[in-house]
């Protein structure tokens, strides 16, 4: 994927370092070109398409007809109802191929996903990896997870039960505003970096280090 190098990787884990040395709370940072392929999108525009393609023969079929009778070069020709019937399907899985091989072009793919359906999806690749890289990994429970998706250009914060039930996510949504102000600069670690700020200081309040605190999640940024 190479959204970051080497120096910006050290940016975020340096920033969680700095961000864990106050607090007994684990952040853990995720970095992720896309968060869904979105084929069921592609399939209902592609199915779209092909409904839209017959629903239009069906009302003014005349112009389809008169566009195939020229290009087979027939002259006076009587559509049976087989012929119009086939020209129907013909027309609909055109449509229907036509869509899915444009849709499978990441852009306009990305371009044409309703924008609460990427946030969903966005959403729930969060709690996914949250389960597998957070959650219940932590003495306390006091892991968080600050997840970034690229292509949908969305960001989470996931956090551990017993910090969810204190920090309300009005104060989640702080440390987002702040990331996605580096982020319209296209500064992608400094915004990571800055999240991992803003989220270390609101655990440091809530979940103050203890003497005997250590380290249990790597500092280290993941990207998938």
């Amino acid at each position: 994927m190479g959204y970051l190098s080497q120096s910006d990787h050290k940016i975020v884990s340096d920033a969680v370092a700095a961000a864990e040395l106050t607090t007994s709370g684990e952040i853990v940072t995720v970095l992720a070109d896309r968060s869904d392929g979105y084929a069921d999108v592609v399939l209902v525009w592609a199915v779209a398409l092909a409904f839209t393609a017959m629903s239009l023969f069906a009302v003014i079929p005349q112009p389809f007809m008169d566009l195939w009778d020229s290009l087979v070069g027939g002259w006076m020709h009587e559509w049976t109802t087989g012929e119009l019937a086939s020209m129907t399907i013909a027309l609909g899985l055109v449509a229907f191929t036509l869509g899915w091989l444009l849709l499978s072009w990441d852009p306009l793919r990305f371009a044409l996903t309703p924008g609460p359906v990427k946030s969903a999806r966005v959403h729930s690749s969060a709690i996914r990896h949250f389960k597998v890289g957070a959650e219940q990994r932590t003495h306390g429970r006091t892991g968080v997870l600050l997840y970034l998706s690229m292509r949908e250009h969305r960001a989470e914060i996931v956090a551990d039960q017993p910090i969810a039930a204190i920090v309300p996510a009005e104060v989640w949504g702080e440390a987002m505003a702040d990331m996605l102000e580096e982020l319209k600069e296209g500064h992608i670690a400094e915004s990571l970096a800055i999240g991992v700020r803003d989220v270390g200081m609101v655990l440091s309040e809530h979940f103050p280090r203890a003497d005997d605190d250590r380290n249990e999640l790597p500092d280290r940024l993941i990207e998938v």
